[in-house]
């Protein structure tokens, strides 16, 4: 692994996440340069799929990189005491069991809380810490039909849809790394850490957003309305010449712009289209106009004439062809890593640039124990104690 570099380098993280929530919120701090130690299960390294799927599949190296790995019994007293050791030495413990399981182990919050009053907790569960579900086991598509995803998701009338992204997982896990950063920054003034929550239930409600605050506010029940844009007509998908493109076409100065530069001046003065109100009323019978203007070019052709025009819009890519676009080329989006046995690979790189400390793609993910004997040198075993931890199943 390169020297930690970036923003988080001083700080200390114990992982103890599985699957993808948690993870997601780690690989956050582990990116920004923290010192991240995965604490797993011996039985991580005796091969097999564990929670997460396999350790060499895609999902898994992408998830864990810039990592060290330590395997360790918390079921055995002498592997929670090491535990508990690292949490003396730790500024943040990153956790994902369910309530009820951290508490039978011994490494909830108020038993960390008394061996290390600075430490940073985060915590992910399916519903809460407490309440009426907080036992219930979490699972992102649940959380996507709780939290009123599936219900706005799909064609009219379809049934509910679930996202093609786990999104409930990967928005709680950026949510609770926003949370522990800022414990972090409150802590340079009170001296103490605290309890950070989240859970996929509480993270969907919040990435509704103006949906909810459709029901909030104004109390409508968003419906689905597939690739219509819910309130900012028209949005949608056109199909074209050759496929199908997104157009935004909403908002007055926007909407006259696109009839000018698609030759559509009948829409332009037709008064059923002349407000967003009655665009919006006659959605149907407007998306029907604007198609029989769009399949007259390729989507090469009508992207690069709405774009000069100042029209958003943009084509709309399988997953491999996102990342041969030149656009998400120039900014990097897929990093390099070298992996001791799959080789060079790539993995989803930072989102977010900053100009003089940015974040870095260090190392592969570690295999199971990887760096046991290194980091257990720095609570003072040496080789031979290791190899003997490892033999008595400690590690």
């Amino acid at each position: 692994m390169s020297e930690r570099k970036g923003p988080l380098s001083r700080f200390k993280v114990l992982d103890l996440t599985r699957v993808r929530a948690g993870p997601t919120a780690v690989r956050q701090l582990a990116d920004w340069g923290a010192d991240v130690i995965k604490v797993e299960d011996p039985a991580a390294g005796t091969g097999g799929d564990g929670l997460g799927g396999p350790r060499l599949g895609s999902d898994f190296q992408n998830l864990h990189r810039n990592k060290r790995s330590l395997t360790l019994n918390l079921k055995d007293s002498e592997g929670l005491g090491i535990f508990k050791r690292l949490v003396g030495w730790a500024d943040v413990v990153v956790e994902n069991y369910r309530p009820d399981v951290k508490r039978r182990l011994g490494i909830d919050y108020e038993t960390l809380k008394a061996i290390n009053p600075r430490i940073v907790y985060g915590s992910i569960s399916g519903y809460g810490q407490d309440g009426p579900y907080y036992l219930r086991p979490g699972f992102d598509q649940i959380a996507q039909g709780m939290g009123g995803l599936m219900s706005i998701t799909g064609m009219p009338g379809q049934g509910p849809v679930r996202a093609g992204i786990a999104v409930a997982d990967s928005a709680s896990g950026i949510y609770l790394s926003f949370g522990i950063l800022a414990a972090l920054l409150e802590r340079e003034v009170s001296g103490e850490g605290q309890w950070v929550q989240t859970s996929l239930l509480q993270a969907q409600i919040a990435m509704l957003d103006f949906q909810a605050a459709r029901w909030l506010i104004g109390k409508e029940v968003p419906p689905q309305a597939g690739n219509n844009h819910p309130t900012s007509i028209p949005t949608g998908v056109f199909r074209t010449k050759d496929g199908y493109i997104n157009i935004a076409a909403s908002g007055q100065a926007i909407w006259e712009r696109f009839c000018q530069a698609a030759g559509g001046e009948a829409l332009l003065v037709n008064p059923d289209y002349a407000t967003g109100g009655g665009r919006s009323k006659h959605r149907d019978r407007l998306n029907a106009d604007i198609d029989a203007l769009i399949a007259a070019r390729t989507s090469t052709e009508w992207i690069e004439l709405l774009n000069e025009a100042g029209v958003p819009c943009g084509p709309i890519y399988k997953v491999d062809e996102v990342f041969a676009d030149p656009q998400v080329r120039h900014m990097r989006m897929a990093a390099p890593v070298k992996h001791p046995s799959l080789g060079e690979i790539e993995v989803v790189n930072q989102p977010v640039k900053m100009s003089r400390t940015p974040s870095e793609i260090r190392s592969a993910t570690p295999d199971a124990g990887e760096h046991n004997a290194e980091i257990l040198a720095t609570l003072g075993y040496d080789a031979a104690a290791v190899a003997d931890l490892k033999r008595r199943g400690v590690l």
